[in-house]
């Protein structure tokens, strides 16, 4: 399994991100995937989740209404795309192979960082 997120960096509040993720090394389409991230100092949040086939998809509170996850399984390719986002969004964001459902994950990529800055 290999997971390589890209497309983090600055931004300012408000702003928007697109992260993708590049999935290889196993069936993507076949396996729910989720975003995490992590911030300095901090745990590991669940950001966003969506199902193989795209007809469950969930969200983070913190996160509800200004983030769109999506995929396109035929190019094994996850996105996330954040707006409005806030000083709080500064995180090493995480592409997540799922188990099952998403949300329970057993594979990470490195990360992509975003800073979000005034």
């Amino acid at each position: 399994v290999q997971l390589v997120e890209s497309g983090g960096g600055l931004a300012q509040p408000g702003g928007s991100l697109r992260l993708s993720c590049a999935a290889s090394g196993f069936s993507a389409s076949e396996y729910a995937m989720s975003w995490v991230r992590q911030a300095p100092g901090k745990g590991l949040e669940w950001v966003a989740g969506i199902g193989a086939d795209t007809s469950r998809i969930g969200y983070g509170d913190s996160v509800k209404g200004r983030c769109t996850i999506s995929r396109d399984n035929a190019r094994n390719m996850v996105y996330l795309q954040i707006n409005t986002v806030k000083p709080e969004d500064t995180a090493l964001y995480y592409c997540a192979k799922d188990r099952g459902l998403y949300g329970d994950m057993d594979s990470w990529g490195k990360g992509t960082l975003v800073t979000v800055i005034s």
